[in-house]
């Protein structure tokens, strides 16, 4: 089995490896033969920097070599280490002088492409380093501001994610489209990306609230977005208005029936489960939340929006849960969407049975799961597959222009090329696009594949 997965990795790499006519705009050491990679290969993220190095070896040479030291240069290129391959220069950003440091030593060692940094804050330390020396750099990190041309960002990001959703959702039919965030970057990130995302497809404007830390900000957020007592409110309106028609004595007895003690059974919370407990006995002068079980009605209304696109983890997501069903947002009149993040940890997220979230087909990468594991006898981490990806382009690049560069129209070509998680493609302005599916929460836990991402096909070797 190992056997046969290092072959299908090898005809992924081999897939990867377009031809077409390098075009202007050479990037990078014309003629180079080695690939930079900056990344933290001592300290306390020294494990996945190795695993990160191991993953673009795997790429580059169809081999991984032996663990970097903690001066950041391992073994040169892979198996047999032949004159004019590909040879990897690896760089350590845990050092004195940080990123900074490495990327000087990569420059100075005449680099063609820089794979790497890993963070965004690294990557804004280098950004400006790389632009002036001409060399390409393919940045670990999901951070669009960093994004610029001639430094792409190769991490999935969140507008990638937002606007996978926002498609998926406009396609069953939603047309308002509201989000209930943290107050941090990744919440500000999602919420400027659905607001970009609802624009371009000619929607309504995206109502957005970000909250703060803690139970009691979630709830009345979560009250306030869905005009929870203007809901209660109007229904209960109509209620009365109904019950005016009748006798009094009718009425009465219509509305408050002997033995009981509140008005009916509300409707279902995303859960399924009975939430009375969670819901009663609170009342604000704000009507952040009433309570439910005294004055709900029969039915309310729909909450002012059909979609909810959500970005927390943890306790703030349950407390997000909780609040979504004392507030009667339910399932069945809203679809709720989260991160990718959610796919780490879907098997707890039962209470959110029905959200969706957009992420890479997990499927897709199993030949180089299986590759990695026969090299290094161990499990790569979802990063790995980043660097896989960027080890890949750049041997694609280097092939395709005979190893005379890399030319910005190689590395944006439309075509894209074949990675880890499926085609992807680099665009002038520093960004990745990646065709991502959509995965759905269940009941018990966990997710299936509601709709899968597009597929695309990078170009045969030596195609143009």
């Amino acid at each position: 089995m190992a056997l046969t997965a290092v072959t299908a990795l090898a005809a992924l790499s081999a897939c990867a490896n377009g031809g077409g006519e390098a075009g202007s705009g050479a990037a990078g050491a014309a003629g180079s033969k080695t690939i930079g990679v900056i990344l933290p290969l001592s300290g306390p993220n020294a494990a996945l920097g190795s695993e990160m190095l191991a993953a673009a070896r795997l790429a580059v040479t169809g081999s991984v070599s032996r663990a970097v030291g903690p001066q950041g240069h391992g073994a040169q290129g892979g198996a047999g280490s032949s004159p004019g391959a590909l040879q990897i220069d690896a760089h350590d950003t845990a050092t004195t002088g940080g990123a900074a440091a490495a990327m000087q030593a990569a420059l100075a060692s005449g680099d063609g492409i820089i794979l790497g940094p890993l963070t965004g804050a690294d990557t804004g330390q280098i950004s400006a380093m790389a632009r002036q020396a001409g060399t390409p750099m393919l940045a670990f990190t999901s951070d669009v501001a960093q994004a610029q041309p001639g430094v792409w960002i190769l991490g999935v990001t969140p507008e990638q994610q937002v606007d996978r959703l926002v498609s998926a959702a406009q396609a069953e039919g939603r047309r308002q489209f509201a989000a209930f965030l943290p107050d941090n970057p990744l919440g500000r990130a999602l919420g400027e990306a659905l607001s970009r995302s609802c624009q371009a497809r000619g929607l309504a404007p995206a109502q957005i609230v970000y909250h703060a830390t803690g139970a009691d900000a979630i709830t009345t957020g979560v009250a306030t977005l869905s005009a929870y007592q203007s809901r209660v409110d109007a229904a209960n309106g109509a209620a009365s208005g109904a019950s005016d028609a009748l006798p009094p004595d009718l009425a009465a007895a219509l509305n408050h029936p002997p033995g009981a003690t509140s008005a009916v059974a509300a409707p279902r919370p995303l859960d399924g489960s009975d939430d009375t407990a969670s819901a009663g006995g609170q009342s604000t002068a704000s009507g952040a939340v009433a309570t439910p079980a005294a004055t709900a009605p029969a039915e309310l209304a729909a909450p002012p929006f059909d979609a909810l696109l959500l970005g927390d983890t943890g306790l703030a997501l349950k407390s997000t849960i909780d609040a979504l069903a004392a507030n009667k947002v339910t399932r069945d009149k809203v679809r709720i969407m989260g991160p990718g993040l959610w796919a780490a940890f879907a098997g707890k997220l039962g209470g959110l049975a029905g959200a969706w979230y957009a992420a890479p087909d997990p499927a897709n990468r199993r030949a180089f799961v299986q590759a990695f594991v026969a090299q290094t006898h161990r499990t790569p981490k979802p990063l790995a597959d980043l660097a896989y990806d960027a080890g890949a382009l750049a041997g694609a690049v280097n092939t395709a222009t005979g190893g005379a560069g890399y030319p910005i129209s190689e590395l944006t070509r439309q075509q894209g090329f074949a990675g880890v998680d499926g085609v992807f493609a680099l665009t002038p302005d520093g960004r990745t696009t990646r065709e991502l599916a959509i995965f759905e929460v269940q009941t018990g836990g966990g997710s299936r594949l509601v709709s899968a991402a597009a597929r695309r096909t990078a170009p045969a070797p030596g195609a143009s």
